[in-house]
This record gives structure tokens, sequence and C-alpha cells, in this order.
């Protein structure tokens, strides 16, 4: 539960620093920098301190990383624009941990017990309540319904990485082979890098045509302006997010139900309110007072069942 809580802080932090690298140079470019950075993090400690790439649940730590950091996160950025940060997430973190508790519970047969449950329902409803979006919000039909679409697909995305994480540790605890979190965190990124890296090229591959085109001194020094900035954002989302956060998390899932663990997750949100507030002068509106305040009670009664 601990790891849990501590994902959540990390995964806070990293969000403001991508929606500030995002702001940047763009999500897509911003997502695959972090993700390279925390796979030199990660190969590292894996390489140094653990398996690296090696057990008999690489494969299944590896269609995970695909999944919920992959597809994931693509879908994420696909609803963003569409619905707004607030709307986005609030569908997305309200749904991400019931998903999850789904499917753990038919595919590797992992029940909750009612109080995890009435815990786990407060936190996700103070979060909708914290991120109810204002009325000024009025996306039209089309981006609604491809907005709702990515969302729940980043969702379940989510959640089946996650019980995929599950089902890695229970082949590797099987056959007697331990992995820590950073190296199951390791084994995971390498699938998200490859989705990352794939999407990077789609998008950017027209940017390419036109600096192939330009002087090499000008695409040079393009480059060198645009990073000058962004660097220590790109490098501190990857490290409280994707090598931190993502070790913390898959520590969390080793001994913890999917459920419980991406429903104190869901505070993330939440624990992000005085760090706008901070960094970026976002006073906080009464209701996400509220609703943080309700998702706190949740995630600490949680804590303590």
């Amino acid at each position: 539960m601990f790891a849990a809580l501590l994902c959540t802080i990390l995964f806070s932090v990293s969000v403001v620093c991508g929606h500030r690298s995002a702001r940047l140079i763009g999500g897509t470019e911003a997502n695959f920098w972090r993700l390279v950075c925390a796979t030199l993090l990660l190969g590292a400690w894996a390489y140094g301190f653990g398996i690296g790439l090696g057990g008999d649940a690489f494969p299944v730590f590896l269609v995970s990383g695909i999944v919920g950091i992959g597809i994931g996160d693509v879908a994420l950025f696909q609803a963003l624009p569409r619905l707004g940060s607030r709307l986005s997430l609030l569908l997305i973190q309200c749904l991400t941990a019931p998903f999850g508790a789904l499917i753990e519970w038919k595919w590797l047969g992992t029940t909750l017990t009612t109080r995890q449950v009435v815990c786990g329902l407060l936190i996700l409803l103070g979060v909708g309540i914290a991120l109810m979006p204002g009325r000024h919000l009025k996306p039209t039909k089309r981006d609604l319904i491809v907005g709702i679409v990515f969302s729940m697909v980043s969702a379940l995305a989510g959640a089946a990485g996650a019980v995929l994480s599950r089902k890695a540790y229970s082949i590797a605890h099987a056959n007697a082979q331990p992995i820590d979190g950073g190296n199951a965190a390791f084994q995971r990124i390498v699938g998200g890098l490859l989705v990352g890296g794939l999407c990077l090229l789609i998008v950017k591959r027209r940017e390419f045509r036109i600096q192939s085109r330009a002087p090499d001194r000008l695409v040079v020094a393009v480059s060198l302006r645009k990073w000058r900035g962004v660097w220590p954002w790109v490098l501190l989302n990857g490290v409280a997010g994707q090598t931190l956060g993502v070790s913390c998390m898959q520590w969390a899932l080793e001994s913890t139900p999917t459920g419980i663990v991406l429903a104190i997750i869901a505070v993330t949100p939440i624990v992000i309110i005085p760090l706008s507030y901070a960094f970026e002068g976002e006073r906080p509106s009464r209701h996400s007072l509220g609703g943080g305040a309700l998702a706190v009670a949740g995630a600490v009664a949680l804590a303590t069942s």
C-alpha cells in the first residue's frame, strides 16, 4: 500500500513536468523522450542489480508495457485535445480501477472485500467531483464520441497492463525467479518505448521531410534552442514518472490486487492540485477541494483496511 501511495506522489510530479514539456515540444515527442530517459535509467538498474530482460516472465511484462504504457498513453493523448484534461482524466481515472478489478477477477480469480470496494468507490467519487469540468467546455458531438472512445481505450489498456503485470509476477514466483519493481518496470517500458517510437515516426514524418530541405545549420540551431528550455522538464518527467513511479507501481502490484493499486493511483489528479497552484498559479475551485478531501479520506481508509 505504501508503494501505491508513493507512486501517486511521483506520478503527480510527473504530470506537472509532462504538461510543461508537452507544451514546449508536443505530447508525442515529450512522451517518447521521457520513455527513452526512463529506459536508460531502469536499464542500468536492471542489468546492474537484476536480471535485465531475462526470466520466464519477460514476455508477459513486455506485452504489459505495450498495452499499458504504449497503447494506453497513445489513447490518452488522443482524448486530451478532444475532451480537455479534466474530462479526459475524469473518465480514465474513474474507469481504470473498476476495469482492472474486473479483469483480474475474471482472469486470475482475485476478489476484493466489501470494505475495499466501498473505499475504492469513495476514492473514485471524490476524483469525479474534483475533476468535473466547467460549463465552458462544449465539445462537438464528434469530439465527444471520439474522445470518450479513446478515454475508454486508455482506461482499458491501463487496467489490462496492470493485470498482465500481476500475471507476470505469478509466473516469476512460480519459477523461483524473483524480480524487483525497478527491473519489472524496465521490462515493461521496453514495450512502451517500441510503441512510443513508432508513434513519433508517424507523427513527425512530415516534419522530418521539411527539415531535410532546410540548411543543416538552421536545423541544429532550432533544435538547440528548443531543447535548451525543455530538457530539465523531460528529464524530471522521466525520472519521477516512468522510472521511480512505475517502479513503485510494479512493487505494489507484486503483492496487492490491481483494483486496490489503481484506486490509490486514481488520487493522482488530487495530489496535482497543490503542485499546479505552486508551479502554474492555477487556483483550485471549491468542488476540487471538496472532491479531493473525499478521495483522500477514501485512500486513507483503503490503506488502513
